[in-house]
């Protein structure tokens, strides 16, 4: 019996790409899908998590959102992968700089991400996990980025399960040369590790919780194009 539709995604077997570009925000997947994509279907509206397949330089691509947080991306990811015979997720973010080098706009590559998350327990792992990143996507996104004169900076990152954390753990995370903090990487990355496919997360810095500065919900929507044409080229 046909695992497909899923109780989350409406697409037929074979909707999909190899590669799906995943922003959290639905609205994001649809800027990519009208920007950045010829002859684009909507193949997936389940709660308004919109995702389309189409074409992108003569490559088929697909963009799905993911929602937010861990147990959202853990939902599409795994059944995008096991379900779906998706082989590379790429995530397409925004994260706030735990690092004062970086600056607003800057574009991080996460290549393992630390996490307060127990999404790891249920793989039967019971010490602390911090994921990875696939080594092929990493080193295709940094020659990309250069290539558009956009150098990402790899490093560690921060998924945390809480946007309002009274632990506040930014500052030991920053002494220990953590990047930036998000809410996804570490299940993307968990749920690929466990199907043997790929994952890597690319993301914009959109504020400072340090200081607060920060960009618009209307910004980190539609002016992050540099991180969707390092994906695009790498899809």
């Amino acid at each position: 019996m046909s695992s497909i539709p899923t109780p989350h995604i409406t697409a037929k077997e074979g909707d999909f790409a190899r590669t799906v570009l995943m922003p959290g925000d639905p609205l994001r997947s649809k800027f990519i899908a009208e920007t950045f994509l010829t002859d684009a279907v909507l193949v997936n509206n389940v709660r308004g998590v919109q995702g389309y397949t189409g074409y992108y330089k003569g490559k088929r691509v697909s963009v799905m959102a993911s929602g937010m947080g861990m147990p959202a991306i853990g939902i599409y990811s795994y059944e995008l992968y096991n379900f779906y015979g998706v082989e590379n997720i790429i995530r397409i973010g925004s994260a706030g700089m735990i690092s004062q080098k970086l600056k607003v706009r800057d574009i991080v590559v996460a290549m393992s991400a630390y996490t307060n998350s127990a999404f790891a327990a249920q793989f039967g792992f019971e010490g602390t996990c911090a994921p990875c990143c696939s080594w092929d996507l990493l080193r295709d996104a940094m020659a990309a980025g250069k290539a558009l004169g956009q150098e990402p900076v790899p490093g560690a990152v921060y998924s945390s399960d809480c946007f309002y954390d009274e632990s506040a753990p930014l500052g030991k995370l920053q002494k220990l040369g953590v990047l930036a903090v998000e809410m996804e990487a570490a299940a993307l990355y968990l749920n690929a590790a466990r199907a043997g496919k790929n994952a890597l997360a690319l993301l914009t810095i959109s504020d400072n919780p340090f200081t607060g500065e920060g960009l618009s919900a209307e910004d980190r929507q539609l002016t992050f194009t540099k991180m969707m044409e390092i994906a695009l080229a790498i899809a």
